[in-house]
């Protein structure tokens, strides 16, 4: 068990909370400033509303250790409430303040036409497609996230996949 999903001792939860959530701050900052296609300011108010409504639900988290998918399903959620609410504009993805990012998302995110092909898919594609390749989360995982089935997680990976393919096949054509 990691330091950080130990159980806090009775009287301790606001150290307990502030612990967990410092430890999967920056995964979450990640995570959001992709789903909401690059915009930082949108990112952190996402993060920070997650991180209250966590902190109002602290209570309710039976197992610590499962605090990571927990927090990233609330996370997940507030950005969801933020696309719904406004309208938000592209802005770039490969933003070298956007965080620590692993190699692989470095990589993803720097393309220009994947980055246009990103911004292009729906929402709902982008959550998917950010926790399987940014996060590297299991399908299962991700259903847990996001609160639907595993066939659901496939089927909208599938598609999202498929977007992005011939997008870039489109963008490839154009180049020659």
């Amino acid at each position: 068990m990691a330091p950080h999903d130990r159980a806090a001792a009775p009287g301790e939860p606001e150290a307990a909370f502030v612990h967990l959530v410092e430890a999967h701050l920056d995964a979450a900052y990640r995570l959001a400033t992709f789903i909401l296609a690059g915009d930082r300011s949108e990112a952190e108010d996402a993060v920070h509303d997650a991180a209250l409504r966590a902190w109002e639900h602290f209570g309710d988290v039976r197992d610590r250790e499962r605090f990571e998918a927990w927090f990233s399903r609330i996370v997940v959620n507030a950005c969801r409430d933020r696309i719904a609410k406004r309208r938000l504009r592209p802005v770039a993805l490969g933003d070298p303040d956007m965080g620590a990012a692993p190699d692989h998302a470095d990589a993803l995110v720097r393309s220009d036409a994947i980055e246009r092909a990103m911004l292009a898919l729906s929402p709902e594609h982008r959550v998917v497609v950010a926790l399987r390749y940014i996060e590297d989360r299991s399908i299962q995982e991700i259903a847990v996230c996001t609160g639907q089935r595993p066939g659901t997680v496939k089927s909208r990976l599938h598609y999202a996949m498929r977007e992005l393919r011939a997008a870039l096949e489109a963008e490839a054509r154009e180049v020659v």
